[in-house]
């Protein structure tokens, strides 16, 4: 609690500084440089306010951001966040190597370039030219060409290798659905309610088959010639239709 009170303590003095400054200069028009006295208080209260942020260390930097949500205090979270972010990647600040302030719009704009551990850092502080308070900061550290490459290839990779997982996800549900027909069927003959077995159709009865005699007319000649003889007809009115062969216990009563 007692950095976030230092901090908000920094930040009243950098807008106090501004606006005496501010009330002892004429007021200044946008296409006018501003003037000496009130760019060198902004720059000071700018980095007094860098060296104050980039303090903070990873252990306690979540808690100064819970400590600035509850002090309701927008640009000591933006802040403490933005340093968050980027801290890994800069290491400890070292020192502001140069300082230039403009007015931009209705703010007043700290542009500072920074030397910190691993790497120079540009950082901005936007103050509001009625108010003189800090509302917003940017802190941007710069990266070399291979890092650039190296963080837009490792980007890439994570891009397309999501789009291939779920690819290949989406397929093998796709693959599944056969299966899950397969299921669905056996689940509705499961329950599906069993037909009546057909009832049985009599079978037709036998019709005897007659023995063809048009393959052995020399059997049907002498049996024509037999009857003929035996009843004393005449062999041109008889026809031979059938022949039947008898049971052979017939012939032995005979």
């Amino acid at each position: 609690m007692r950095k976030i009170k230092k901090v908000l303590l920094a930040l009243g003095m950098a807008a106090g500084l501004a606006a005496l400054s501010a009330c002892s200069a004429p007021a200044e028009d946008e296409t006018k440089p501003l003037d000496l006295t009130l760019s060198s208080t902004i720059s000071m209260a700018s980095e007094a306010v860098l060296q104050q942020v980039t303090a903070a260390t990873e252990a306690d930097v979540d808690q100064l951001i819970a400590d600035s949500e509850e002090a309701d205090s927008a640009f000591a979270v933006e802040a403490y966040t933005t340093w968050k972010n980027v801290m890994s990647d800069t290491g400890s600040y070292v020192k502001v190597e140069s300082s230039d302030v403009s007015l931009v719009d209705d703010e007043y704009v700290c542009e500072m370039v920074a030397q910190f551990e691993n790497r120079l850092v540009d950082c901005s502080i936007y103050y509001d030219k009625n108010t003189s308070a800090a509302t917003s900061i940017s802190i941007s550290p710069r990266y070399t060409t291979g890092e650039r490459l190296s963080k837009a290839g490792m980007n890439t990779l994570i891009g397309m290798g999501t789009v291939f997982i779920v690819l290949i996800f989406i397929s093998l549900l796709i693959s599944c659905f056969k299966y899950i027909n397969q299921w669905e069927k056996k689940m509705a003959e499961k329950h599906a309610p069993a037909s009546p077995a057909p009832a049985s159709v009599p079978a037709a009865p036998a019709v005897p088959e007659e023995e063809e005699l048009t393959d052995d007319l020399e059997l049907v000649a002498v049996i024509t010639a037999a009857i003929a003889a035996s009843t004393g007809a005449s062999a041109d009115g008889l026809v031979v239709r059938s022949i039947r062969r008898a049971p052979a216990s017939k012939w032995k009563r005979v």
